[in-house]
């Protein structure tokens, strides 16, 4: 995800790793949906071509390919970064996935900020509260990347800064 014009060395992305709080690991997901795309694909070709109920086994068979699709956009990055932080002069967004909601926070807005090792507790002017998770930054220098980027942000904007070293506040 490149950045071009003048923003390019204000703003900062980092990729997020997939999450690991699935029921069921990547591995096992991609197993099970690789057996059923086998079992559609044997129905077809085993299937004469006469059967009243030939069209269910298509139907079965693209139910197979667009459960993969999912499982492979939830857990690659093969069609781009699906999942970020980015930080830059103007907001911070935090995008978890390709089929998840943004959470954007305008600098303006921030009343107060909060940094724990793997969070950032955001306080607004109006009195709600929003928490980004940094659990799922690959790198500790990506994480240290993003809480020295809010630092600035915070002495630049002139909102509170608070900062812990143990997950309790």
């Amino acid at each position: 995800m490149a950045v071009s014009g003048s923003s390019a060395r204000s703003t900062l992305i980092v990729q997020l790793s997939p999450t690991r709080s699935a029921k069921l690991s990547f591995t096992v997901q991609i197993i099970l949906t690789l057996f059923w795309l086998a079992w559609a694909s044997m129905l077809l070709v085993t299937d004469t071509p006469t059967s009243d109920q030939n069209y269910l086994y298509y139907i079965f068979f693209a139910l197979a390919l667009i459960f993969f699709m999912y499982v492979v956009l939830q857990n690659t990055s093969i069609f781009g970064v699906q999942s970020y932080i980015e930080v830059t002069p103007q907001y911070i967004v935090q995008k978890s996935g390709v089929f998840r909601t943004k959470h954007i926070v305008s600098i303006s807005d921030i009343d107060s900020l909060h940094i724990s090792p793997l969070a950032l507790r955001i306080n607004l002017h109006d009195g709600s509260k929003v928490y980004l998770d940094l659990k799922q930054v690959r790198k500790k220098r990506d994480l240290n990347k993003i809480k020295t980027k809010v630092k600035e942000l915070a002495s630049s904007n002139g909102f509170a800064l608070s900062e812990s070293l143990s997950n309790r506040p």
